[in-house]
């Protein structure tokens, strides 16, 4: 088991003032003023866990653990460790060659296909999912099916891309009124929006540019590209189709998570949501779950 009090908190005066010269003489209400007015933005790591690395390394090697969506590069492997992908694994592999990544790092079982519903009452310590989260059709439903594969006290680690610095940046944020919207309509594939947003209105994905503020020009999709939307829309006919249909900010991520607790939608209690580092397209979060889950 890995208690959810072991992640520190968002943001540690004692890091950023060992982490960054400039900041050694500071006291800590200063460095925190400091972060808030400057160092968030600037992408100063506060918390050591917001960086991939460090965040994985958090996990036991004894704990039981779910991951979701590994294809041929999983992060975590060993006898405790299970799979659940879209594919099964020899179809991932195939894939895999058909797309020119070498098939060898795929799991040589996938143990879950038909959703993270099946999972249920699997009672894992751990669930972490890596770029995954955002392609969710209903989060709230994606967070109830997670907590029922759980054990009490069990936790949901993510590692959830930053619209600001990937091909998402001129994508509006995601808020607390779409996931509800998601919800009511007890949605299983994406809308054709979110189609047409995401093949039709992203931008490049070079995450050191977006940190220095080359975006390039927001995308105007009449480059033919929502034709192509439209033609993948139509020849799903109503069927899935893979896009990220969540556009989040560490502080977004955090406000609907909070929401959906505060409406008790949620099994899971408050989130620790770290910000992202400079230079990364990403931010890590862990979700604990309520003691009355």
């Amino acid at each position: 088991m890995v208690p959810a009090n072991a992640f520190p908190e968002e943001v540690s005066p004692n890091v950023l003032r060992a982490r960054y010269a400039d900041l050694a003489s500071m006291n800590d209400q200063t460095l925190l003023v400091h972060y808030r007015e400057h160092g968030r933005s600037e992408g100063r790591v506060a918390a050591d866990v917001a960086l991939r690395e460090a965040f994985i390394a958090m996990v036991p090697a004894d704990a039981s653990l779910l991951e979701i969506g590994p294809f041929c590069q999983p992060v975590f492997t060993g006898p405790n460790v299970r799979y659940l992908d879209i594919l099964d694994a020899e179809s991932l592999r195939r894939r895999a060659g058909e797309i020119g990544i070498d098939p060898g790092g795929c799991p040589k079982e996938i143990h879950y296909t038909n959703g993270l519903g099946e999972a249920a009452g699997a009672r894992f310590d751990v669930i972490f999912s890596s770029h995954n989260i955002e392609h969710q059709p209903d989060l709230v439903r994606h967070l109830r099916e997670a907590a029922a594969a759980l054990k009490p006290g069990g936790i949901y680690m993510m590692l959830v891309p930053d619209k600001r610095y990937c091909f998402d940046h001129f994508l509006p944020a995601s808020t607390l009124a779409d996931v509800l919207g998601a919800y009511a309509e007890a949605r299983t594939v994406h809308t054709p929006a979110h189609v047409i947003e995401h093949v039709a209105f992203t931008c490049h994905n070079d995450m050191v540019l977006h940190w220095q503020g080359e975006h390039g020009e927001p995308p105007s999709g009449l480059d033919g590209r929502v034709e192509i939307a439209m033609k993948q829309i139509e020849a799903a006919a109503g069927g899935y189709i893979d896009v990220h249909a969540w556009q989040f900010t560490p502080a977004s991520f955090r406000e609907i998570m909070a929401g959906l607790q505060g409406l008790k939608l949620s099994p899971f209690g408050p989130a620790r949501v770290y910000d992202s580092a400079w230079g990364r397209n990403e931010f890590a979060a862990v979700l604990a779950l309520r003691g009355d889950a």
